[in-house]
């Protein structure tokens, strides 16, 4: 067995052993998968985990930036007591469009609030809003522009509050001094900034599975 079908084999072990048959969830990759977008949604157990540091946090306020059909969305959005809020922002309105029918199934189409467009756009606009903090951000989008999102979610956040970066090793290419490709020196910049900023305390984390060789960083607000 090759080592890329081994780590798939042990994710199939544990997603069968630790996560429930959900049809909503299941729906969600589905009509994802009919309506033509790609194929990057997290896998089942980083759902979970994404979940599981929302409810750990206890957070009432969760910021995505990134929704695709809303996979990630549904994990995050139940999480959330029932008077908690999700703003998940998506550039593509045809992905904007599945996400919204995949939430309304979920039964969170009250909790969860989709704004379309770039999200350097939509979150100017959120922050002249002058929301509460968020509790939880999550960034899965161009990872070119990881490090404006990061910056954003500084703006949007207090301390105490969580950002998770999500595919911050790319096969390992972000080791790679020689790769200059935009979405590892995007991702590179952010995990510069996780180290050095005063205000964040962080770690990342290698994973291998159903995503392959990937992995998240996480950054606590602490000042």
């Amino acid at each position: 067995m090759s080592e890329a079908r081994l780590w798939h084999t042990v994710d199939d072990y544990f997603t069968e052993r630790l996560l429930r048959d959900d049809e909503a969830l299941a729906a969600a990759l589905r009509d994802s998968d009919a309506a033509g977008l790609p194929p990057i949604a997290v896998s089942p157990l980083q759902g979970k985990l994404l979940q599981l540091l929302a409810r750990l946090q206890g957070a009432r306020r969760v910021l995505e930036i990134g929704t695709l059909g809303g996979y990630s969305t549904i994990w995050l959005g139940r999480a959330l007591p029932a008077d908690g809020r999700l703003v998940t922002l998506e550039y593509d309105p045809r992905h904007a469009e599945v996400a919204v029918r995949n939430l309304a199934r979920a039964g969170l189409a009250e909790r969860v609030e989709v704004r379309v467009g770039p999200a350097l756009e939509s979150l100017p606009k959120l922050a002249d809003e002058q929301p509460p903090p968020f509790d939880l951000v999550f960034v899965d989008a161009d990872k070119a522009n990881n490090p404006h999102y990061v910056e954003w979610a500084l703006r949007l956040t207090a301390v105490g509050s969580l950002i998770v970066l999500d595919n911050v090793v790319r096969g390992g290419r972000v080791a790679d001094p020689g790769n200059t490709d935009p979405d590892v020196v995007g991702t590179r910049a952010a995990l510069e900034m996780f180290g050095t900023h005063p205000r964040l305390d962080a770690t990342a984390v290698q994973t291998v599975g159903a995503k392959d060789h990937d992995g998240f960083a996480l950054a606590r607000v602490v000042s």
